[in-house]
This record gives C-alpha cells, structure tokens and sequence, in this order.
C-alpha cells in the first residue's frame, strides 16, 4: 500500500516539495527560490515559467532524496500563495503578462472607483471580502484591459485564468484539469462563498469573461493524474493531484482546527489568524473578512481571518536597521534580561496598521521611553508588540463568533520564541498550543490529499497525529491584561494619522 504523500508548497519567494508519511513526519524536502520582479514601485511580478519550473525542479529533488518508489507516493497535494494572478493561453500554455503577486498594489485606482459605485456592501455579502487590490479580481481586470489582444482572446475563449494553485494543477496534467479550490476562489473577489459559485453580478463589473474561469472545485478529490512525460518526471507518471487549499487555510487544516472556534496564527513577516466559524458564513462587525476554508464532502466550513503587516519583520528592522541585534536569535537572548518592558511601547505600523485598525495612514511609534531604556526594553517590546496585534485580531474574533476560544494554536518562523508565546498566553488568558512538526501549511495540504488518496480516514485521525511540542498556560491576572492593553491602545492611538490621506 502507498504510504507517502507529497505536498506542494508554492509559496511567494520560493516552491517547496515536502514528503510526508502516514504519521506526519517529513521524509524528505527540497525548496527552490526564484525571481521576484518589481517593474514599477508598488508593482510586484513572478514569472510563471519560474513558478512552474522551481515547483517541478523542488518536487524532483524531494523525491530523489526520498529514497521512494513512485509506487510508495499515494497522491500530491498543492498549497499555495493566494491572490496571485496568472492569465494564459489555453492552446500555447504560454502566459500572456506576469503573475500579478498578491502584494501588487497597481490597482488600486480600479478599487477606488469600485468603492465609489457602492457595491462595496453587496460584495462583501457575496464574497466576504473587502474591495481590495490584495485580491485577484482587478489584477484579472488590468491585465486583460493592458496586454495587446488580451481581452479580445479571452471573448474569444482562448485565455484562462487562475490562482496559482490553479497554474500548477492544469501544468501537472498536461493541460487536462482547469480547476481551483474553494479557498483559492474565495480570494478572488468574484466568488460567492454562500452558493459556492462565480459571481455573473460581479464577473459583468469587472468585465471579466466567465468562460476564462476554472471550475470550482472541493478541497480533497482528485482533479488529474500527473503527467510524467510532460512535466519532465516519468517515474511519478500517473499519481494523482487530489488535494489543494490556500496557504492560510492549509495551515488551519494542518492545526487540526476542525471545530468551530478552533484558531490559529502564523508568526511570519506578517501574522495570519484564522478561526473556524463552521459551516455557516458570518459577516465580521470589526473589519475582519470571511472566507472559505475547505470543504469535505460537500460541507463547506468557513473562517474568519485577520492580518497584521508586521510582525517578523519587526525584529528584522531592529536588526538590520538599527543594529540592536545580529540576528533573530538575539532578540529573544536580549529581551529575556528584563522582567518587561519598561514601560516601552513599539507600534510597528511601518505599512500601516492591518486589522482590525485598516489605518494605511499610521505609521510607527515609539512610546514610553525614558532615560533608563535600554536595548533590551526595545527588544522585549519588539516582541510585545507582535503579541499586542494578535491579541487585537483574536478579541475581533471572539467578539464576531458565538465560540468561545480555548486556545490559540501557532505556528511560523517567530513561533520558536518561547518569551513570546508566554507573553501571547498572558494577554489572551488562555493556553497558547505550539505543534512538534511546524510544517503545518504544507501538511495541511498533504492531509487533504491523503484523505481523498485514502492514507487517513478522516479528520479524527489525523487529529491524533497532532502533537504539542509546547503549550504555554496563561499567568498574571485580569487586571494586569486589562492595564496592559490598556497602554497598548493607548500607544496605537498616537501611531494613528500620521500621513495625512
């Protein structure tokens, strides 16, 4: 019996290939970085060429190093980074532009105007989702109003679209499947998360030809069998694709959150918290957004998700501009020489403040200084201050669902700071849960393709492989949480307005 299961993880500055076996534990991996381009500022691109070609060339190299016959691999499964836009040519398989990335901000003005028609509250009943230029919809829209021949192609049926997931999925079968997941179309801003279908309303405002969108298509299914001759990999000919989720969801599902309430936060550059809210969609109160994030079976489960711009990237300033610190590390050595902080309040709002704030006029702040701080004051605020916006996003959270939160799962790169999560667990007043196996978004998607391909059951097993490598129980009292929130608000309030709109 086939016991392995590969997992794609195609990320925003490199494609991964994790193999993992029927207890979770990575066999082999492999990561190949590729070119980001910038052609204007605020402009990002990928070529998809480089996408699909460091994806292949991660996947060869994890199996390789494997030792696995391609009778031993079960199925493949495909995370991704979402929003990211390709459009391509169905009969050439050539795109036609770049990738848009998620992070491109060059249409904007497209939003701008949309928000001025004031559809902003029929999209978001539909989709869930703010009118953002994050999302893939003008990305769409721009490309097939700025590429020679684009739109006339695509009314004509000869172009396609889709997230990056959807780019890999029609490569690897030789051009046969053009499907997306759920969760991938749920951040699209054409998708309607409530019928689980493309928006024609939308579609017709965006001037977007439906005929050049992919199906819709469950989070666990096969979708195609990989074409080995095609994509340069003959001895994996004919495995099966069947298991796809955007990076965030992925790591939801990788948490083992299946029950409403249950939460998690990626400690990254930024920070992702999502929280299952089940099966029936709920519309944020506090400037958080709704998505899908999967479906099994038919059942479609839904989460809301908030995000801060800065959080690793926090302790990257101090490091590479300031010069407090040599490296990450150091951070967490320095920091743990204070009982606190002093008094000292950082605000990281370098890009603004994200949710549930949405102030893209603030800017950072220091507070609370006085002649006695030091270095590591500065540090262990650096790190308070990461704590402070993840717990802003979880109360959103607790306040728009009817579950309680019992505790808060992590995972990410600033996870490994125990300093941190102690802190996290203080002010939230529940335990802070870290996993054993931290690759939680690609094993997220290897689950999903492992319960299509029959390597688990269903999601009570897999819940049992999931192990805690530490859990952080809360310390200190109400009144203490109470008093330092308290301060924090306080200190976000004067990072607010400084760039006049």
């Amino acid at each position: 019996m086939s016991e392995y299961i590969i997992s794609l993880d195609q990320g925003t500055t490199s494609s991964r290939a994790i193999i993992f076996n029927s207890n979770a534990e990575i066999i082999s991996k492999a990561q190949v970085s590729f070119r980001q381009i910038y052609p204007k500022p605020g402009w990002v691109e990928h070529d998809p060429s480089d996408i699909l070609k460091s994806q292949l060339n991660a996947l060869n190299d994890a199996f390789k190093k494997s030792g696995a016959a391609a009778r031993d691999i079960a199925g493949i499964g495909i995370t991704n980074q979402r929003e990211t836009t390709v459009v391509w040519n169905k009969n050439t398989g050539n795109p036609v532009y770049n990738a848009i990335v998620w992070q491109c901000r060059r249409t904007a003005p497209d939003c701008a105007e949309l928000e001025k028609q004031g559809i902003g509250d029929r999209l978001r009943e539909k989709t869930g989702l703010l009118i953002d230029a994050y999302f893939s919809g003008t990305k769409i829209k721009w490309i097939l109003d700025n590429v020679p021949e684009a739109r006339k192609q695509a009314e004509k049926g000869d172009l396609l679209f889709g997230t990056i997931d959807t780019w890999l999925i029609w490569n690897l079968t030789g051009g046969k499947a053009h499907v997306t997941d759920y969760s991938n179309a749920a951040r699209t801003m054409i998708f309607d998360i409530n019928k689980l279908q493309w928006d024609e309303e939308l579609c017709r405002l965006l001037d977007i030809p439906m005929q050049m969108l992919p199906e819709p298509v469950p989070n666990s299914m096969v979708y195609g069998y990989l074409d080995g001759k095609k994509c340069g990999l003959p001895d994996l000919d004919g495995i099966p694709i069947c298991g796809s989720a955007g990076d965030q969801q992925a790591a939801l599902f990788g948490q083992a959150c299946f029950n409403p309430g249950d939460a998690k936060n990626t400690y990254g550059t930024g920070c992702f918290t999502l929280m299952n809210i089940g099966n029936k969609p709920v519309l944020s109160s506090n400037n958080l957004i709704t998505t899908l994030a999967w479906s099994l079976g038919g059942e479609p489960v839904y989460a809301l998700e908030g995000s801060v711009f800065n959080a690793g990237s926090t302790i990257q300033w101090i490091r590479d501009e300031l010069g407090i610190i040599s490296s990450s590390h150091e951070c967490d050595e320095l920091a743990e020489q204070v009982s606190d902080s002093g008094g000292v309040y950082i605000v990281p709002a370098f890009t603004g403040l994200g949710a549930p704030y949405w102030d893209m006029y603030a800017r950072g702040t220091i507070t609370g200084l006085t002649r006695g701080s030091n270095k590591y004051h500065i540090a262990r605020a650096v790190l308070d201050s990461i704590a402070y916006q993840v717990t802003d996003l979880i109360n959103a959270m607790s306040a728009d669902s009817v579950y309680p939160l019992s505790e808060l799962r992590v995972d990410g790169g600033a996870s490994v700071s125990n300093i941190m999560m102690q802190f996290q667990a203080n002010l939230l007043g529940i335990p802070v849960n870290r996993p054993a196996q931290i690759e939680t978004t690609a094993l997220g998607a290897a689950y999903l393709a492992g319960l299509s391909a029959g390597l688990w059951k269903n999601t009570d097993q897999i819940a049992r492989l999931r192990r805690a490598d530490q859990v952080f129980n809360a310390e200190g009292s109400f009144g203490e949480r109470t008093r330092l929130l308290g301060n924090w608000h306080r200190a976000v309030e004067r990072a607010s307005g400084w760039i006049e709109p």
